[in-house]
Parts: C-alpha cells; structure tokens; sequence
C-alpha cells in the first residue's frame, strides 16, 4: 500500500478527523459570540437610564434640588433614630441602692446629726424616775411644752406615787386638763402609781417587762424611761421618729414594734437613746410633718427625700423652730449645755 503523504500545514481535515473537530469549532464560537452580549447587558445595568439621575445625585442642570434632596433622605434618617434613642434612655432604671449602702448612709446621717445637736435630750422635765414616767404619760396627744407647764403644780402637791396613788381624781383631772384627754390621762397616771406603791415597793421599774404591765405605758414611754432614767439603752419610736426613718428610707414599716426592730439593726445598741433624741430633735426642728425646712436642713446630701419640703434657703430659714428658729425651747428647766432658751410657765408670755 502507498503511504499517506503529510497534511500541509493549514489544510483543511477531511474524513472522521474532521467529524470530531467540527462541533468543537462550532461551541468555542458561540462563546465567543456570547461574552460580549452579556458584557454590554451588565454594564447597561450598572449605568442609570438616560434622563434619570442616580439616587441622591442631582440631575444635569438642577444641582440644588438634587441637595435638597439628599438632605431631606440625610434627615429622615437620623430622625427615625431619635425615638430609639430616647426609649432606650428612659428604660434606663436607676441602681437601687444595697443594704450596705443605706447602713452606711443612715449611720453617716445619726454621726452629722450629733454635729449639729450635741446637746439632743429628753425635752420632758423630770427629776426622777417617777416624775419622768408620769410626764410622759401625759405628753400624749399633746406637745412636751405644755405638759413641762403643768407637771410642777401636779408634782408640788404629789411628788411620791404614794402620793398620787391616794389623791382625789377631780383634783389630778383639774391639774392635768391642759394637757387634754384628762380624765382617761387621770386614770392612767393614778393606776400607775397605785401599782409601782403595791407592786414595786414604791419604785419604778428598771426593766421593759415590767413597765409595760403599768397602766397607760406602752414600749415607747418605757424605753424613755429607761434610757433617760436608768442608762438602758433603748429606741424611742415616737411620730417624729417614724416619719423621719421613712423619709430617710432606712425602713418601709408602719408598726412601730416592727419599726424598732428594724433600726435596731442598722446601730450598735449604745447608739440607741440618743439616736432616738438625735432623730426627734431634727423632726420637731426642721424636718417637719407637713412643710420640712429642707434648703435649711444640714444633711440633704444625704437625704433621698430632699425636696419635699421648701428648698429655697432663706425661706426654709423662717420654718426653724425652738433654738434653731431663735425661739424658746420647751423645757422650762433645760440641761446646761443647751443653746436656747427656756421656755416660758404657763400662762407666761415668751
């Protein structure tokens, strides 16, 4: 057989070669063919259609209405982050503060309290431990000044319990009746003194088991009498003291039992009676009931009801009272150390 000479370079193939390369031709054309289109058609995409501008972009010849534009889009953003925002801040609670923090604070508070009342005392004038119980008794329902006004003519005619024990009722009523409720306070002070002459020897008792059984005293008037008295410590929670622990959130009680339990927990037991006439002394004189002197009070910083009462300080000045107000106190004879003055008898002028 001849042998098949050698394809010149460039001829076309014949036969099943050329069978086999035609489709291959055929698909690399068509890509060729192809990649332009879609070339043209993406970047038709990325270009705006004529006439109209891209977002935020003013058009041809109309820069400024393109500016207002933008800003408009600008503000309505940032106006649409706004209530966010401030719902955020509002939600934010304030950190309530630890029970170590309102120990601290409330014992700062009795520690500047002492600075300011040193000379804090049982505002009831006594000379003993009989006479200290009765006036008491009688300072219910009314104010220390008007039972120190009458406790000299009850004590000049029965100065022992034996003495009032065996006294005529109308007589005791008429002596008493400024202090008001005087025929139920008669009979309290009369039932006292018969029970301390028959069931004490004459003397009153020095411990809170047995000052309660008295009639007419409850735990308050027995751990003034105690303190005052006898050197017992204890708390004395009177209106004052109660409110003024409430406004100073050191307790949320109402009861008074459950009050003193309370704050006897916050001070050591030494503290207790003069805590008492520190907080009293600071409630009659400018935390008051109704209107609290408080651009004059010397522990708003400490205080987390500040601004319940007049903050103005010239005002709140004129709300003072007794020896802070530059006005009598209530004890007709007062200790020595304290500031201010006496306070007038009955019946006398101040």
């Amino acid at each position: 057989m001849a042998k098949q000479t050698k394809a010149t370079k460039g001829a076309p193939v014949t036969g099943a070669g050329a069978t086999k390369a035609a489709p291959r031709k055929a698909a690399a054309a068509a890509r060729k063919a192809t990649a332009p289109k879609k070339a043209t058609e993406a970047n038709a995409a990325a270009r705006p259609e004529a006439g109209k501008p891209e977002a935020g972009k003013p058009e041809a010849g109309k820069p400024e209405a393109g500016r207002l534009e933008a800003g408009r889009l600008e503000a309505g953003k940032r106006g649409a982050a706004k209530p966010a925002v401030a719902k955020v801040a509002a939600a934010k609670p304030g950190k309530p503060e630890s029970r170590l923090a309102m120990v601290r604070r409330a014992r700062k508070i009795n520690r500047e309290l002492a600075e300011v009342f040193p000379y804090a005392h049982p505002e009831l004038d006594f000379r003993n431990p009989f006479e200290l119980l009765v006036a008491t008794v009688l300072s219910a329902q009314t104010t220390d000044l008007r039972v120190n006004q009458t406790t000299p003519g009850l004590f000049a005619k029965y100065p022992t319990p034996e003495d009032l024990a065996a006294a005529a009722p109308e007589e005791v009523e008429e002596l008493i009746r400024p202090t008001g409720f005087f025929r139920a306070k008669t009979k309290s002070i009369m039932g006292l003194a018969a029970a301390i002459r028959d069931d004490f020897g004459g003397e009153v008792p020095d411990r809170l088991e047995d000052l309660v059984k008295l009639p007419g005293v409850g735990r308050k008037t027995a751990f003034v009498v105690l303190g005052n008295a006898y050197g017992v410590p204890g708390i004395t929670v009177d209106t004052h003291f109660q409110r003024l622990v409430r406004r100073w959130k050191w307790t949320e009680q109402e009861d008074p039992v459950k009050i003193e339990a309370e704050i006897a927990e916050i001070f050591p037991r030494s503290e207790w009676t003069m805590l008492s006439h520190r907080v009293i002394f600071h409630g009659r004189r400018i935390c008051h009931a109704r209107k609290p002197a408080c651009g004059a009070c010397p522990i708003t910083h400490l205080c987390p009801s500040y601004g319940e009462g007049e903050t103005d300080p010239e005002k709140a000045k004129k709300l003072l009272k007794y020896e802070m107000g530059g006005f009598p106190g209530q004890r007709l004879n007062p200790p020595p150390d304290y500031p201010g003055r006496p306070a007038p008898p009955l019946g006398a002028s101040s």
